[in-house]
């Protein structure tokens, strides 16, 4: 199949163009940069150019192709987490559209992780915004999209997608930890995260490509939840620094996110799918990764 990818060049989609290259699929990626158009070239990919706003663009290379996997998101403006759900919404009606009624797949991120505290999350659950937050209505909109005619299914992430070339919650964290002189971790950190390996994301998106059935819902998910206690501990010890409670302001905006008990699992993804973790875990990633080498 040739396959529409929006996030071609970012940290999960510069995964995922391998794997589908490996699996026998061509790639067509969404570029909006210049520098982003050059680095899907000398990767072999056919290049789109356009943006998440850019709805037309979006229409095109959906159009143009089998099949679609939307893992692009904005990160212009992290205060703005509403107003970047909202493009999301917008990309999705576009490329739902562009495949109303043709039976193709389309495969939309999502998050694993929800507002509600303590209880672990599952793929049989639903999106709701009550609990999920605004990106849920993206989910919402794209599911609907099963009843239009579009093999469509929603892939979950955690919190923590990692691996080389990390720049999310992860490296932020490490760096309030260089810049303040402490590793900390909020109440008594027994809140948890889940998270996964960048390269064991892309099989799973490929792998929901390829089989998940209208409507399904994945976990990409490989610790089910650690502790944030454990993450700052590692993140101390690495970089020298004491390793404290601290209040949630401590981290800015990321203390709202940082504060969350949201684990989730991925039991039933593994056994509809076959789907098998196989790289390091976050805390090992931590330890033995490259999230402490500087230039």
């Amino acid at each position: 199949m040739r396959i529409f990818l929006t996030g071609a060049s970012g940290f999960i989609g510069s995964a995922i163009v391998p794997e589908l290259v490996r699996a026998g699929h061509r790639v067509l990626g969404l570029a909006r940069s210049d520098a982003s158009a050059e680095r899907l070239a000398a990767a072999g990919v056919d290049v789109q150019r356009g943006s998440l706003t850019d709805l037309d663009s979006l229409r095109r290379g959906a159009a143009s192709c089998d099949g679609v996997i939307h893992c692009a998101f904005s990160h212009d403006d992290f205060n703005d987490y509403a107003g970047n759900c909202e493009k999301d919404r917008g990309a999705i009606e576009a490329l739902g559209s562009a495949l109303a009624g043709s039976e193709r797949p389309l495969v939309i991120t999502s998050g694993a992780a929800r507002f509600t505290q303590g209880r672990v999350r599952t793929e049989d659950e639903a999106p709701d915004t009550s609990t999920d937050g605004p990106r849920a209505a993206s989910e919402q909109l794209a599911l609907s999209f099963a009843s239009r005619g579009v093999r469509v299914s929603s892939l979950r992430l955690p919190p923590s997608v990692h691996g080389d070339g990390d720049h999310g919650f992860v490296p932020m964290l490490i760096e309030i930890a260089r810049k303040t002189g402490r590793s900390g971790y909020i109440g008594d950190g027994e809140n948890r995260w889940p998270a996964v390996h960048r390269l064991d994301a892309a099989r799973l998106f490929v792998l929901a490509l390829e089989e998940a059935p209208a409507g399904a819902r994945l976990h990409a998910v490989a610790d089910e939840g650690i502790p944030t206690r454990d993450i700052a501990g590692v993140i101390g010890r690495k970089l020298g620094l004491p390793v404290e409670s601290v209040p949630k302001e401590h981290f800015g905006w990321l203390g709202a996110f940082f504060a969350l008990d949201t684990p989730a699992s991925s039991a039933l993804t593994q056994a509809r799918f076959g789907w098998k973790p196989e790289q390091a875990g976050l805390l090992a990633d931590l330890e033995h990764g490259t999230y402490f080498a500087r230039a």
